[in-house]
C-alpha cells in the first residue's frame, strides 16, 4: 500500500506530497517548499525514510506549486513532468514570481510531458493521470484506484474549487473537469488537493456549494 507524506510549504500554504511503499520509491508532487527551511524539511524526510525520488511531478505550474521543483529535480538527479499545456504557465511563474516576493525563485523547464491515460509507476504502486483544466489550462490529477486515492492540486478542495480568476482560467471547464472526470470515481476514493485539508469524492458530491450534483444542473 502506499504511504502519503503532506508537506506545507511557502505562504499560500500549499501541500507538498511525497508518495511511497515498501519498496522505498517515491513520487514527490508538487514541491512547494520556498526556502532552505523548507528545503531541508523535505530532504529530511526523505532521507530519514532512506526514499529513492523516482518521480517529480505538477499538478500545475502555478508559482506556489513549483517553487520547489529545482531543489528536488538538482538534489535527486530526476526529470520534472508536466502537462504540455501548462508549460506557458510555468515559463510565465518566472516573471511574476518577484513581485509574490520569491526574489530566490529559480526556474526550472520541464523534461518530459504528461498525457491523459499515461500511468506513472513507483515501487509497485501505479497512478492514471487525468486531464482536468479549468483552473489552469493544463491542469492534471493523479489517481490510484488500488489505493482509493487522487492527488488533486487545485480542481477540487474540501467544500470548495479551484478559482479560475487567474490567466487560463474557466469556470465552466473546472465544473466540468470536476464532474466528467473525478465524480465518475467512487465516492470512497479520498482527495489530496493542493490547499487544505482531505475529502474524499462522495462527501463532495454531495456536499460542495459550488459543484455538488444535488445543486448543479448538468447539461
Amino acid at each position: 500500500m502506499v504511504r502519503v507524506q503532506s508537506f506545507v510549504f511557502n505562504p499560500f500554504q500549499e501541500n507538498t506530497f511525497v508518495l511511497y511503499d515498501e519498496t522505498k520509491e517515491c513520487i514527490v508532487i508538487d514541491p512547494g517548499c520556498s526556502d532552505e527551511q523548507e528545503n531541508l524539511e523535505l530532504k529530511t524526510f526523505i532521507d530519514h525514510q532512506k526514499l529513492k525520488v523516482k518521480l517529480l511531478v505538477n499538478t500545475h505550474c502555478h508559482i506556489d506549486h513549483v517553487l520547489g521543483n529545482r531543489f528536488v529535480r538538482d538534489t535527486y538527479k530526476v526529470n520534472l513532468l508536466i502537462h504540455r499545456v501548462e508549460e506557458p504557465v510555468l515559463k510565465a511563474a518566472e516573471v511574476y514570481a518577484p513581485s509574490y516576493g520569491f526574489h530566490h525563485y529559480q526556474h526550472q523547464a520541464a523534461d518530459a510531458f504528461l498525457e491523459e491515460g499515461d500511468m506513472l509507476v513507483v515501487g509497485n504502486q501505479s497512478f492514471e493521470v487525468l486531464f482536468v483544466p479549468g483552473h489552469s489550462p493544463g491542469h492534471v490529477a493523479f489517481y490510484s484506484e488500488n489505493n482509493r486515492l487522487l492527488i488533486g492540486g487545485d480542481v477540487l478542495f474540501y467544500n470548495s474549487v479551484g478559482r479560475t480568476d487567474l490567466p487560463g482560467g474557466n469556470h465552466h471547464l473546472l465544473i466540468n473537469s470536476i464532474h466528467s472526470k473525478l465524480f465518475t470515481l467512487p465516492d470512497y476514493v479520498k482527495v489530496y488537493p493542493g490547499h487544505g485539508p482531505e475529502t474524499t469524492i462522495g462527501f463532495e458530491k454531495k456536499t460542495n456549494p459550488f459543484c455538488a450534483l444535488d445543486n448543479i444542473n448538468i447539461d
